[in-house]
């Protein structure tokens, strides 16, 4: 693809910071839209544009030019989800009406609720269980029948995103607290349960040779990233542990009973509460598509990326 020109929204935060620097190291032109003025201006050789992805004005104006429209903006702290994540995405497929980018989602797998396959594939059926899960839904919904009016759209869905870029994820928010040295880990799993982890450098990596493969995309496509496959719900406290090298790390379980009680006066407290679900049952997916359109998935060795993590996050 000639002349790759990518706009990120959502560069500031874990998952859109993590594409916009490799889109950058794989030769794209980068711009980004933020609502901070000049504060990131002349850095990291993004091309910073003032704005906000709730404006569709705004969006329509940063895409100009683009191939590629990375949709990695989500409402802050999950406070007005509800009116906000819809009326953003239809800001991006109009955007990409008018420029002809494809729009590259950063997929959950919220669309699947508590009643769904150990082994999630492509092709398993969407029955949300919870509120956000519904919007995930209607949000991918809302591509689906853009494709069909001539949107280029590709979904790549992940499970629980972690990085050395701090984001709005259970790692950084949950698990560590960021700028302090472990000497506790807050897991919110069951014992045995096992997790879905997306080391997001692999996730961006993952995306990036997806969108030059454009020849090879139809409008619509999905794929499925295994990431760090925590079988048994140890695997990810025994990283952090190795890692930080402190053998009187302490694991506690995380207060489900506490976020029950404040949930109606604490938004942060309740959102979580209602995917508890995940951390409940085991839910894998299943990446061999994936693996047959590149060949194979990026996959960083779990100690290497718990280490880059917690450094990153400034816990070593």
């Amino acid at each position: 693809m000639k002349n790759k020109v990518a706009l990120v929204l959502g560069a500031t935060g874990g998952v859109g910071g993590e594409m916009a620097h490799r889109l950058l190291a794989s030769g794209w032109t980068v711009k980004a839209l933020t609502r901070r003025n000049d504060e990131f201006q002349g850095k990291d050789g993004i091309i910073w544009i003032h704005g906000d992805a709730v404006n569709s004005e705004d969006v329509k104006k940063a895409a100009v030019g683009a191939n590629l429209i990375v949709h990695a903006v989500n409402p802050p702290g999950y406070k007005n989800w509800a009116q906000l994540v819809i009326p953003m995405i239809e800001n991006t497929i109009q955007a990409a009406k008018a420029t002809g980018a494809r729009i590259l989602l950063p997929g959950t797998i919220y669309n699947y609720g508590d009643h769904s396959p150990a082994l999630l594939s492509e092709s398993t059926a969407q029955e949300p269980t919870t509120r956000k899960g519904q919007i995930r839904k209607d949000l991918e919904q809302k591509l689906f029948e853009a494709s069909k009016e001539g949107v280029k759209v590709l979904v790549v869905r992940c499970g629980d995103f972690y990085g050395p870029r701090p984001g709005n994820n259970w790692f950084s928010q949950g698990l560590v607290k960021p700028g302090q040295l472990v000497k506790s880990i807050s897991y919110p799993g069951k014992k045995g349960v096992g997790h879905a982890w997306a080391y997001l450098p692999d996730v961006a990596e993952t995306m990036v040779l997806l969108a030059e493969q454009e020849e090879r995309l139809s409008d619509f496509e999905t794929f499925h990233f295994a990431g760090n496959w925590d079988y048994d719900g140890k695997q990810m406290i025994q990283a952090i542990e190795q890692v930080s090298r402190n053998s009187s790390v302490k694991v506690k379980a995380i207060p489900w009973i506490l976020f029950l009680l404040l949930s109606p006066f604490v938004t942060v407290f309740r959102e979580l509460l209602e995917m508890r679900y995940l951390w409940q049952k085991p839910y894998q997916l299943d990446n061999r598509r994936l693996v047959q359109f590149l060949g194979f998935e990026p996959a960083t060795p779990l100690n290497q990326a718990v280490e880059k993590t917690l450094r990153g996050l400034g816990c070593l």
